[in-house]
C-alpha cells in the first residue's frame, strides 16, 4: 500500500527552505529591523532563516526562490499563477513584479524548491496555500526588467 501524502495544513509538515549565506546577514538584519514595525512578519522571516539550510551561494540550486529570481507560483485557493521576482525592500516596485522579501508573500516564498507548497496567511488574515511551479535563474530577472 502507497502512503498518502497528508494535505497541506497548518500542522503539516512545512517545504525545506534553502537559503545562500551570502544573503543571511542581509535578511536577518532586515527581519530584526522589522520587529517595531510588524513583529508577525519578522518572526515569521527569523523563523523561516531558523529552519532553513544554509548554503554557499555558488551552491545554491537553481531550482529555489532567492532573491533576484523570478519565481511563478499558484494560489491553489483561486488557481491564479502570478510570477513575481524577490528583492530587498529598496529595489521592490510592485509594477514591474518585484515584491519585497519583507512582504507575507516574499517570506512565504524564500527558499522554497519548485513542486513545494506551503500555507501563508495573507495581510487580511486569509489563509492561502501557494504552490511553487518554476524558479527562473537571476539573468531572467534582468531580461524581464528590461522589456
Amino acid at each position: 500500500m502507497t502512503e498518502k501524502r497528508p494535505a497541506s495544513r497548518g500542522t503539516a509538515r512545512r517545504p525545506k527552505v534553502v537559503i545562500a549565506a551570502d544573503c543571511l546577514d542581509r535578511l536577518e538584519a532586515l527581519a530584526e529591523g522589522a520587529i517595531p514595525r510588524d513583529p508577525d512578519l519578522a518572526d515569521r522571516l527569523l523563523e523561516e532563516i531558523g529552519r532553513a539550510r544554509i548554503v554557499p551561494g555558488a551552491k545554491l540550486p537553481a531550482n529555489v526562490v532567492a532573491i533576484d529570481r523570478p519565481v511563478t507560483f499558484r494560489d491553489e485557493t483561486t488557481g491564479q499563477e502570478k510570477t513575481v521576482t524577490p528583492v530587498f525592500p529598496e529595489n521592490a516596485d510592485i509594477e514591474r513584479g518585484r515584491i519585497s522579501i519583507l512582504t507575507p508573500i516574499g517570506v512565504a516564498l524564500i527558499g522554497l524548491s519548485e513542486g513545494a507548497s506551503l500555507n501563508w496567511d495573507t495581510r487580511d488574515g486569509k489563509r492561502r496555500v501557494l504552490t511553487v511551479l518554476r524558479v527562473a535563474p537571476h539573468d531572467a530577472a534582468e531580461k524581464l526588467n528590461a522589456q
